[in-house]
């Protein structure tokens, strides 16, 4: 039987303690105003309240907490344990939903932050994006993606301006052979290789998909630059922004190596939330665990030094892995240096300096061609102290 707590805080107090660990529990307030904050950033401040979640993003993603909250008044709040999660799903539904789609509007948002300091620019939700990366991959000799993108341009603008240009550039590519699943299909698994698309930015779409097995890369291309986000491996979801929010999508998804993808569609995922409880829990944790990612991405994009941001970008990774960065640890990454700079989205007039500099740097060296961190402890260490340069 579900036994939830009532916990009471009273004006001033901490709720939660920016970079506390070990949290197992959330809270959604009853009554009351909560003030969220970094330390880092006192003045980005937001203000929740009676139906609001806090700490949810910690306590589902099992990592430290990523801000402080602080009671605006008097607050009377339910303390939910992370083991509770589950039976709460199966006996309130509506307060899952509520928590996932939060998730995913938090997520657009702090993909929109990181657009604009990663790039320099806004995101663009047009269906002109979809030309822009298609002439990108094309200028770039990624044909089956250029193909894949200048079909899905048609598809939403089959009169646009650059629709004959993309009806040429297909005609010629596609005697190479066509991309699979241009169209959707009612396909529950879907089998794809390498350098392949399962769907791109700004196209429109609702089905999520689940990573059976191999990689998939989420990047975004924006001024001519393509910059890698997240490299998604077996049991990872993606794709769930645009089921959730019914709005275009946000970012490509490219095979980083042959996949086979389970398919959610929106009639799955409504029977999903009512019949298994375990896998939207397991969705609410994928989501946590990407929206602490981007969020902590966000303090990434704010160092200025090229170099120091990938050192930091690095021992991002390693947090995402909860790897223990203890002393004599080591780890050696799959991804080599001119991958990470892609992470980065450092400017491509700044990469060789910035990639002489890093391999300069005694807390990395190259192994067979990937990354090798002698010393995760020491590069955690000057991570940090670089991150809270920045903020000064």
């Amino acid at each position: 039987m579900l036994q939830l707590t009532i916990a009471n805080f009273r004006k001033g107090s901490y709720v939660l303690v920016e970079g506390r660990a070990d949290s197992n529990r959330f809270f959604i307030i009853q009554s009351g105003h909560v003030t969220c904050y970094k330390e880092n950033d006192p003045t980005a401040q937001t203000m929740l309240g009676p139906g609001d979640f806090v700490g949810v993003i910690a306590c589902m993603s099992g990592h430290i907490e990523y801000e402080n909250a602080v009671a605006a008044t008097d607050v009377v709040a339910i303390a939910v344990r992370k083991e509770q999660y589950p039976e709460l799903i199966e006996k309130n539904t509506p307060v899952a939903m509520k928590i996932i789609r939060t998730f995913a509007t938090r997520m657009r948002e702090v993909n929109d932050s990181l657009t604009r300091l990663t790039l320099k620019s806004a995101t663009v939700q047009s269906p002109e994006q979809l030309f822009t990366n298609a002439k990108y991959y094309e200028a770039n000799a990624k044909i089956q993606l250029a193909l894949y993108t200048y079909y899905q341009y048609l598809k939403v603008v089959p009169t646009g301006e650059n629709a004959e240009f993309a009806k040429k550039r297909i005609a010629v590519f596609s005697k190479k052979g066509m991309p699979p699943y241009l169209e959707p299909t009612a396909d529950a698994i879907r089998n794809y290789t390498k350098d392949n698309m399962i769907f791109s930015e700004s196209q429109n779409g609702n089905d999520m998909f689940i990573i059976q097995t191999g990689q998939i890369k989420i990047t975004k291309v924006v001024e001519g630059n393509e910059v890698t986000l997240a490299i998604l491996k077996k049991g990872d979801f993606f794709g769930e922004m645009a089921l959730l929010e019914n709005k275009p999508r946000s970012a490509n998804a490219i095979c980083f190596e042959d996949c086979t993808l389970m398919v959610v569609n929106r009639t799955n995922f409504n029977q999903m939330v009512t019949t298994q409880p375990q896998m939207i829990a397991r969705l609410t944790h994928t989501l946590a665990e990407r929206l602490w990612s981007m969020s902590r991405q966000l303090e990434n994009a704010k160092i200025q030094e090229p170099e120091h941001k990938m050192i930091d970008m690095l021992a991002l990774q390693l947090d995402k892995q909860h790897f223990a960065c203890v002393r004599g640890s080591n780890y050696k990454f799959e991804f080599n240096q001119y991958e990470l700079l892609n992470m980065c989205g450092i400017p491509q007039e700044l990469q060789a300096i910035a990639i002489n500099q890093f391999l300069k740097d005694p807390l990395v060296r190259i192994q067979d061609n990937k990354i090798f961190a002698p010393d995760c402890e020491e590069l955690s260490k000057q991570a940090a102290f670089y991150r809270k340069q920045k903020a000064r």
